[in-house]
């Protein structure tokens, strides 16, 4: 197999993936949570997994593309965890934490999605 180069935002989105699966056993075992923790799941392991594919992009907009999605999973595990927080699932400390990860994983996202748009001129007038 080929030697890549180091890729801090990839290894960052699979450990990230790595606490997110964690979480979702603790949900699902601990609280007995079904909805909510599947679609925390299902989004924040997503994140890694465009962000590895965005890697053997076939084009720079295929790439564009493949990290834009990984920036709207982000966002929406946001939104997930926000709501086990507020539904009372996970412990304000628990919460802090791992929303942390994830607004780490959304800068690192979106500055480089935003910057390539413009090179590209795919950028809408309301970013």
């Amino acid at each position: 197999m080929m030697e890549r180069k180091p890729n801090i935002l990839l290894e960052k989105s699979e450990a990230f993936a790595g606490r997110i699966v964690k979480m979702y056993q603790y949900l699902i075992t601990q609280k007995k949570e079904q909805i909510m923790s599947k679609q925390v799941v299902r989004s924040g392991t997503s994140i890694g997994a465009n962000i590895a594919e965005s890697r053997n992009a076939q084009s720079v907009m295929d790439y564009i593309n493949k990290q834009n999605i990984a920036l709207k999973e982000a966002d929406e595990t946001a939104f997930w965890i926000k709501n086990l927080y507020h539904g009372g699932y996970l412990s304000e400390k628990e919460y802090v934490s791992i929303s942390a990860d994830c607004d780490e994983l959304v800068r690192m996202l979106v500055s480089p999605v935003k910057t390539l748009k413009k090179k590209v001129g795919k950028l809408p007038p309301t970013v």
